[in-house]
This record gives structure tokens, sequence and C-alpha cells, in this order.
């Protein structure tokens, strides 16, 4: 996972950081020829290739071609990236239940990762616009137990391990579809303005893992499904200014499925993000 985050952000500065400038320059010639002015008109093209950081404020709005005051816009972007903290919340608390304790993680290593890639949407005024988008989003528990949650069983379920494990994650990656309707402000001097984004949102499981950690054992990475729920749906919303700002998401259905112990069990994420 850190691989492809790592490509996704070099390609996304690589888009949004550098700029390609085309300079042609157009030359006339004067020759005078036995003292008398003769006018020769001698036209040199010159193109000059300059590359270098580009504009951020060119690209404020994510996709190159959205800079119209209103109609649809669709393509590439690199945008939306979220960099937060994950909770978990058991049946409305923060505290888990004991059938739930196995899942004990530690808050503030405990994160959600995503961005989107691609967007198609309509613009209706300068202030207002509608979008849906696709990307990635994960989410990564460290546990705090040293427990191994085993897959393809019927319910969720783990073993007790007597390793001492310096890394005992638990993780999920979900392509995300939210849906945003985003209210703006003016432009203020700064070439900034105000952004506030809220929305539906959507998830399709893509895959699950336990990553472990230990002299005993090395690292090993176990894939499955771990019943996390194979659809999602929740809302978010996003507040910011300028290219940065705050995020805030919540899951209406259960992380699991087919697991009744772990019913009432809902994930919220909350943190920075950046790339309106």
């Amino acid at each position: 996972m850190k691989r492809l985050i790592i490509a996704a952000l070099l390609c996304g500065v690589a888009t949004l950081g550098f700029a390609q400038t085309k300079t042609t320059t157009v030359t006339t010639t004067t020759t005078t020829y036995n003292g008398t002015d003769s006018i020769k008109n001698v036209t040199t093209k010159k193109t000059t290739v300059k590359i270098g950081m580009g504009d951020f404020r060119a690209h404020r709005d994510s996709i190159m071609h959205d800079r119209k005051s209103s109609g649809f816009n669709f393509g590439l972007t690199f945008s939306r990236f979220d960099l937060g903290l994950t909770t978990l919340i058991d049946n409305g608390s923060f505290t888990l239940s004991p059938k739930n304790d196995f899942l004990s993680y530690r808050s503030w290593k405990s994160s959600n990762v995503g961005f989107d890639l691609l967007q198609f949407g309509y613009r209706f005024n300068p202030n207002f616009k509608v979008y849906v988008s696709g990307g990635f989003d994960w989410m990564l528990l460290r546990l705090r137990k040293d427990i191994t949650i085993q897959r393809n069983t019927p319910v969720l379920t783990y073993t007790t391990d007597a390793i001492d494990y310096s890394k005992n994650r638990f993780s999920s990656t979900y392509l995300r579809v939210p849906l945003s309707f985003e209210f703006r402000t003016k432009e203020y001097r700064d070439g900034k303005r105000f952004r506030f984004i809220l929305g539906p949102e959507a998830g399709i499981l893509l895959g699950a893992r336990v990553k472990q950690i230990s002299e005993e054992n090395g690292k090993q990475k176990i894939d499955g499904d771990y019943h996390f729920a194979k659809v999602r749906y929740g809302a978010f919303t996003r507040i910011g200014y300028g290219s940065a700002g705050l995020f805030a998401k919540y899951y209406f259905n259960d992380m699991f499925e087919n697991s009744p112990a772990q019913a009432g069990l809902k994930n919220f994420a909350v943190g920075l993000t950046f790339g309106f």
C-alpha cells in the first residue's frame, strides 16, 4: 500500500507541480543597399521550451480544464488527499464492548488514508458545483494485543499468540465513490477561497490484510476479506481554505458483516485533507 500511495503522490506532484511553457520569437531584419534603405523582411521563429515548477493556483480546481464559470468537466485528477485518524464506534460508544475488546487499538497509530483519481461533474456557477469522483481509501488499525485475526472463518475470530508483535496491523482497502456538493466563496486577493463540501460516499471492498512484525516470524502479510462489509456507505464533509483543510467521514453500516458479535460496530475518521 505504501508503494501505491507514494506512486500516486509522485504522479500528482508531477502533474500539478510542473508546467511547460513555449515562447515563439519573431525577428524582422532591415538591410541597407547603397545608402538606400531597402526593407527585407526576414522572419525567424524561435521556440523555447521551459519546464519548471507550475503555479498551483492554476490547478486549484484539481482538473486543468475546470476553469470555466459553468459546464461539465471530466478528467484525471489527484485531489482530496485525506490523512487522518480512524476511530471505532461500538453501538454509539467510543469504548469497545467486551465482545469487541480484542480489536483494542492504538489511537494515534490508527489512520485513514485516501485520495481521488477520477472526477466527473457540473459547475452551475463560480460558487457551486456537483461532482462524482473515484479513488481509494484505506483503514489502518494498529492493534494493541498480540493476536492473529483469522481468515476464512464463519465469523470474525482470533487466536491469542505467545509472540510479542512490534507491529500488528489490521487494515481494509476500499474503492471509494463520493458524490460531492461543493460551495465556495469568491476568490480573495491571494487567489484563494473558502470551500465547504459535503455529500454521501459509497465504498466497494477491494481487500483486507493482517500485517505482523515480530522477532520470531519476521514480517508477515495475510490477505483475506475478514468479514469486512463488501459495500459500505456513509457521509463526509470537508472544509478548507486554499488547497488544505479538514475532513470528517462516518459510515452508517456496520464495519463487518455475517459476524453477529460485531453488530453495531462502525467507523469514523477525521483529519487533514489536501488538494481541493
